[in-house]
């Protein structure tokens, strides 16, 4: 038990350790995908709550004893009770889950919805090992986006080689990007700030270098961003 415990107790501390971005977003796509890991979470929870406690109430009440130790109980033949019980009960269980799971993807699939009034447009290209980002009036950036706060932005994903995955944490999306395919995400960033960006998929030796700074401005200093970059480039 002191075993357990101490197990217990590490487990407990090198968890609280951990930083996960997606918990804590700044876009409403990445709010939807942290309730929904969430939201999955707490349902397995309860299988496993019941599972266990399923188990120590088994283990107790058919455990070995001085009088029970030299008798074999009869065999029963089924329960339709209980086989209705553990048939439906994961049903249900899937259907909740499945609601919220394919509404989401859904409306997060950037192909089915036109572009959003106002959106900002940027380019994505994907090369091993680094993203190049192109603007509106052709401003190109490598490995650094910058966008503007409440403001809805379309990114249009291709490829160059391989297959990559655009993922922002705290801005929701990882989308899978494709060669000879142009794909599109669609986020609206809520806070300032500098958040890490990264390819989500394994597309290489220094694939763990491929990654990328996102700055969120306010959208009068994106605008001051954009056109500065516009002049440098004349």
């Amino acid at each position: 038990m002191k075993k357990l415990s101490f197990l217990f107790s590490c487990l407990v501390l090198f968890l609280s350790g951990c930083s996960m971005r997606v918990f804590n977003p700044i876009s409403e796509t990445a709010r939807d995908q942290s309730f929904l890991i969430l939201f999955s979470f707490f349902l397995m929870m309860i299988v496993l709550v019941v599972v266990f406690v399923m188990f120590a109430r088994f283990m107790w009440k058919y455990r070995e004893t001085e009088e029970n130790k030299h008798t074999i109980p009869e065999d029963e033949e089924g329960n339709k009770a209980f086989e209705l019980t553990w048939t439906i009960l994961p049903i249900i269980l899937l259907i909740v889950l499945a609601v919220p799971t394919v509404r989401m993807t859904y409306d997060m699939s950037a192909e089915v919805t036109s572009n959003p009034a106002n959106a900002v447009h940027i380019e994505v290209t994907a090369q091993q090992f680094s993203w190049t980002f192109t603007y509106e009036g052709g401003v190109q950036t490598i490995n650094n986006v910058t966008l503007p706060k409440d403001r809805p932005v379309v990114f249009h994903l291709n490829s160059k080689d391989v297959i990559h995955s655009f993922w922002i944490p705290r801005l929701g999306g990882k989308r899978d990007v494709m060669p000879g395919e142009n794909r599109r995400l669609i986020v609206t960033p809520e806070e300032t700030g500098t958040y890490q960006g990264k390819c989500a998929e394994f597309c290489g030796v220094d694939h763990a270098k491929m990654r990328f700074t996102t700055e969120v401005k306010s959208q009068q200093a994106y605008q001051q961003w954009l056109n500065e970059e516009k002049k440098e480039m004349e």
